[in-house]
């Protein structure tokens, strides 16, 4: 193969590498969230959805109405700690989609402005 042919290969390898890690990177990102005082703790996935939900023996004492507040907070935290590392993972996935400055030498050796 031609050298440009080679960059090209190894351009769309490099790509198709970001976007498995930034999936597989995306299946391991949880959010995690316990209340200061322990009663409730949750745990949610990268879609936001509950994987989790461990609540102690004192929240049965709260009236229901502040019980549920508390897990709803708890849940909206944990909520909130999972979008922060998804936008992590995507914000590394977009970084190694970005085309390389003009005169930089890419890591196969070639500089993309044919200098």
């Amino acid at each position: 193969m031609s050298a440009e042919m080679d960059a090209l290969v190894a351009d769309a390898t490099r790509k198709l590498e970001a976007l498995e890690a930034a999936l597989y990177g995306l299946k391991q990102v949880r959010g995690r969230f316990s209340t200061e005082d322990g009663m409730v703790t949750a745990e949610v996935d990268s879609d936001g959805a509950l994987v989790s939900l461990q609540l102690t023996e004192a929240v049965t004492a709260l009236p229901p109405a502040e019980a549920a507040q508390l897990v709803i907070w708890a849940c909206r935290q944990a909520a909130e700690d999972a979008g922060g590392r998804r936008s992590e993972v995507v914000a590394a996935l977009n970084e190694s989609f970005a085309p390389a400055a003009p005169g930089v030498v890419d890591p196969t050796g070639t500089a993309p402005d044919g200098a």
